[in-house]
């Protein structure tokens, strides 16, 4: 618990530093929950269980998870080829989504200009895309409804991108034509924010960075924190997974064409957090076998018995996790909140990325490596 939340703790500073707008509140809002974590997740659960244990009804060894039952070791390290084949799988998919559809990037990261309207009445959007590209003689990439809840104000967003920003005469003109051709909706511009391409260019930079810096500072994390079930390699696995992961995230926005922007970086940083959370309590029981069993246990048997021992947690804590993301994307889906839609979704298919890549990629992946590091020990030996 304590090694999930410092990793969580990272990836929110490093959005807090990198980040600006979506991504800088969501970061001050995860490290604001990891925080509030360690206190009521950690501490007060500990206390109300040591309080609740006082008395003989709640002693009882089943309530905690140690039940008679034994569970039946799943042999994952023997089955490892076919959890890499499922991965590469989906990684051809989205390599061929890419040179059939290419990557559409947002305003954010390559500059343009986004114009919001309010409005009443009926509005027909074809008419609007046709009559901003009349006016300006530049691309307009798409228009978007939405619905102000706080004011219950219908608007529409038009997303302009180019090399160049949007003059002032230009919005105006623009402005005029559509109230000319919507003379009873009450069209009104409320809002105008406009990218230059350096700065979009800057911004993806920064974006790319913070990814990078956080997915190194997890790695040190863990190389230090299970120096002794070889740290190094138990960092290497969470990394490969972690790649993985953020592979699912930007699969997610190839394939169902949403636009990448700073959503992506959002995602994939709170993906990372959580996914590498997973690994953390996997390699946390590792370490606890290895200690529990010394040497005797091959370390094929002592991994496939720690992660089906820990599966459970990881499975649990997942649905929970995604039943709230997928709430979160009915109610934006309803209300047509495009930029919840485009963080939700990838979040939902990053969750179930996590948790597979937790449990299916990283514990073969580290076997495979002590695997080799002791051949190698043994053939030098042998010389």
């Amino acid at each position: 618990m304590f090694d999930g939340n410092i990793t969580v703790i990272i990836v929110a500073i490093v959005l807090m530093v990198f980040g600006s707008g979506t991504m800088l509140s969501f970061g001050y809002s995860l490290l604001t929950g990891a925080i509030l974590n360690f206190i009521c997740g950690v501490t007060a659960s500990k206390l109300m269980t040591k309080s609740l244990s006082q008395y003989g009804v709640f002693r009882k060894t089943w309530m905690y998870g140690n039940g008679k039952k034994r569970t039946k070791v799943v042999a994952f390290f023997k089955n490892k080829v076919k959890y890499y084949i499922i991965s590469l799988a989906i990684i051809a998919v989205t390599v061929v989504c890419i040179v059939v559809n290419g990557v559409h990037l947002d305003i954010q990261f390559k500059g343009g200009a986004i114009l919001t309207y309010s409005y009443t009445d009926q509005v027909d959007m074809e008419k609007v895309e046709s009559i901003t590209e009349e006016v300006l003689g530049r691309e307009c990439e798409d228009v978007q409804t939405k619905t102000d809840i706080a004011t219950n104000t219908e608007k529409f967003v038009l997303n302009l991108a180019g090399e160049e920003g949007l003059a002032s005469q230009d919005q105006d003109a623009l402005t005029a034509a559509l109230e000319e051709a919507f003379p009873e909706s009450e069209l009104k511009l409320s809002d105008v924010q406009v990218v230059e391409p350096f700065i979009g260019k800057d911004f993806m930079k920064d974006s790319i960075k913070a990814v990078v810096i956080a997915a190194a500072l997890i790695v040190l994390y863990i190389w230090y924190s299970f120096r002794k079930v070889s740290g190094l390699s138990a960092g290497f696995a969470g990394i490969l997974a972690l790649v993985h992961d953020v592979l699912m995230v930007f699969a997610t926005f190839v394939i169902f064409r949403i636009p990448v922007n700073e959503s992506f970086i959002a995602a994939a940083l709170t993906i990372l957090g959580f996914s590498i959370n997973d690994t953390i309590v996997i390699f946390d029981r590792i370490r606890e076998n290895k200690m529990l069993h010394g040497g005797k246990m091959p370390i094929e048997e002592l991994v496939d018995k720690s992660i089906t021992q820990s599966i459970s947690r990881s499975v649990n804590t997942s649905l929970c996790t995604l039943v709230s993301i997928v709430i979160v994307y009915i109610f934006a889906y309803i209300q047509g909140i495009e930029s919840i839609k485009s963080f939700a979704l990838p979040m939902i298919l990053g969750i179930i990325s996590g948790c597979y890549s937790s449990v299916c990629l990283s514990g073969p992946i580290w076997t495979s490596w002590q695997k080799m590091a002791r051949e190698k020990k043994a053939a030098k030996a042998a010389k």
